[in-house]
């Protein structure tokens, strides 16, 4: 065992043995790598659940607002345990703590992937291939929102523990630049949860069990569930080989550059930049520290710049794949893997180069302020510029548009009934849209007026729509096919923009993440660090962890212009929006909240 062997070490030979040193080098790496690690296993889990939002919110058939519930159990699990780890943690084992919470999260994941294996298959509704319809909603939802609110509990010691940890053995110069190296590393997590995500999404949720030549609709459809519960079977997985390495550290070290006094425990080591918190960076060192007073503020006003911030982050990008699908017309699988492929690498590249200017300037905790503010006016500059950019709603016919193309919004149920339509007895419940020719969508091939087809599955074609003969331009082509009409051309220069802006946003904010933890961190008494750090998760999840994904899910409900129907008659997930209305819903509480942010922080 490590933790043996050194101290062992440490006993027989004397400390400034190069043999000890060199022991206490090794397991002081083989943490920081166990860390990075770690980092990167619980981010990529977390990545992947927000990912599979959409997904879990088809399958069950729930509105965004249940939706937004459950992606707060984590918040809810991690709360219940704080408190108690990051008082009694630091007492404790830190890594084997640390260890013990990585099979907590991994046994999350695996429940979280339970319902799968205990539903019957994927039934979404339609009204051309399955002569009955089974509701795909379903209570066992409980099951998501357990393993979630498990998997909360298990990541709970990481970052108290495991920073504090860091911080108590590491030099005072390099812990600035270990962070961010750990933050880099876990910031691959995300990249490559959003990835599998967006693989995932393109792979029907019941392949290996039905025939996929049956299936009616696309990846590209709002009613598609992809293969879900198969990431979190790999996720969990991962979290679960993260954990060995910590079952093998030693609970203490001697710090870097420092003798180990055997009368001394270097667990709660001082800090020398902590005991010197100065006002100004080129003060004398002879002016005396702050007050614990003075120290306290600081360390308020740290917590409540997080919580504004988080609060907007948390309910932006718990929706944002689903923001990119309905405002901008891209598939759910394509959201996913642009966030991952393009905004998280920014973001990774931010928090490295913010981390590299403070140790390249020698920048202390007055210099690390001011980066981290002027980040957040910058960021918050890219956000505004981004409300503006918009694409005009989808077409459809009684719902956005009349059935003369006439642009109107409604969400009046007897407006997708028109003329042509009358004498065909179609129900407007049904979801299954048809594209013709024109580049009118049609909630139904009924609704449509289509009168024949040829085809089968994915290849039906629908022909003598009378419907379409309504448009004000006569079109010799009265045909429809599966699916919803792409947008117009230009939506696509748009998105491009958009996509500029966000990546852009992301790298600025970020940069200034490493400095505002050093800023957080120096604000805090040694002999507190565990237990401030896991304060200030308490109350930033709390306030700011919870709330944001069910508000903001509930105002996102508000912009529904269809909702799906399950088979008992009760309303389904939302299958159209208002992208306007979406938009502003979406991204002016995020604005709001990230202006009190900048605020605080100047």
């Amino acid at each position: 065992m490590l933790s043996v062997y050194c101290k062992q070490l440490s006993c027989l030979i004397s400390p400034e043995s190069r043999i000890t040193q060199s022991c206490c080098f090794y397991v002081f790496q083989l943490f920081l790598a166990s860390m990075a690690f770690v980092y990167f296993s619980k981010a990529f889990g977390g990545a992947y659940m927000k990912s599979s939002i959409t997904q879990i919110e088809r399958r069950f058939d729930i509105p965004s607002s249940l939706i937004g519930f459950i992606d707060g159990s984590f918040e809810m699990g991690n709360l219940l345990v704080i408190a108690f780890v990051s008082y009694f943690g630091a007492k404790l084992h830190r890594p084997r703590l640390i260890g013990i919470g990585c099979v907590i999260m991994a046994a999350g994941c695996y429940l979280t992937a339970l319902p799968h294996f205990f539903q019957g298959p994927y039934k979404y509704e339609t009204s051309v291939s399955h002569s009955t319809n089974k509701a795909a909603g379903s209570s066992m939802w409980i099951y998501v929102f357990l393993g979630n609110m498990l998997r909360g509990i298990g990541e709970t010691p990481i970052m108290p523990l495991g920073v504090s940890y860091l911080d108590d053995f590491s030099r005072e110069e390099n812990t600035p630049f270990y962070l961010a190296c750990i933050h880099t590393v876990g910031i691959l997590g995300p990249m490559f949860g959003f990835m599998l995500g967006s693989f995932l999404a393109k792979i029907y949720v019941d392949v290996g069990s039905v025939d996929l030549d049956t299936i009616t609709i696309t990846h590209k459809d709002s009613r598609w569930v992809g293969a879900w519960w198969l990431g979190f079977i790999v996720t969990g997985t991962v979290i679960l080989m993260s954990s060995i390495p910590f079952w093998f550290l030693p609970k203490s070290l001697p710090k870097q550059g420092k003798e180990e006094s055997p009368s001394r425990s270097t667990e709660l080591s001082t800090v020398a930049e902590q005991e010197n918190f100065l006002p100004e960076e080129n003060q004398e060192a002879e002016e005396k520290p702050v007050t614990f007073k003075e120290l306290n503020s600081i360390f308020s006003l740290m917590v409540l710049t997080y919580l504004v911030v988080v609060n907007g982050f948390i309910g932006m990008i718990t929706f944002k794949p689903k923001f990119m699908e309905q405002t901008f017309g891209q598939s759910a699988s394509k959201a996913i893997f642009l966030i991952g492929i393009l905004n998280l690498p920014a973001v990774a590249l931010g928090i490295i180069t913010g981390g590299f200017v403070l140790k390249r300037f020698k920048l202390g905790v007055i210099g690390a302020a001011r980066v981290s503010i002027t980040a957040s006016i910058g960021s918050f500059c890219m956000l505004a510029i981004q409300v503006f950019i918009q694409c005009d709603n989808a077409e459809v016919a009684g719902l956005t548009v009349s059935y003369q193309g006439a642009s109107h919004v409604s969400y009046n149920p007897q407006t997708l009934l028109s003329q042509c339509n009358m004498g065909c007895s179609c129900s407007i419940k049904h979801w299954d849209p048809v594209c013709a020719y024109n580049g009118m969508t049609y909630a139904s091939p009924c609704l449509a007026g289509c009168q024949t087809s040829t085809g089968t599955g994915k290849e039906m074609v629908f022909h003598n729509c009378t419907c379409i003969s309504e448009m004000t331009a006569p079109v010799s082509n009265m045909s429809a096919v599966l699916g919803q009409c792409p947008r117009k051309s230009d939506c696509d220069n748009k998105f491009k923009i958009y996509m500029a802006l966000s990546v852009l946003g992301s790298f600025i904010s970020a940069c200034g993440g490493t400095p505002g933890y050093i800023v957080l961190l120096r604000s805090i008494q040694p002999d507190l660090k565990s237990l401030a750090l896991g304060m200030q998760t308490l109350i930033v999840r709390t306030l700011g962890g919870i709330p944001p994904p069910i508000y903001f899910g509930a105002l996102i409900d508000r912009t529904c212009l269809k909702w799906g129907t399950k088979q008992c008659g009760g309303r389904g997930a939302c299958r159209l929006y208002d992208a306007n209305a979406f938009r502003y819903r979406k991204t002016s509480p995020w604005l709001a909240v990230y202006q009190k942010h900048v605020h605080f922080s100047i």
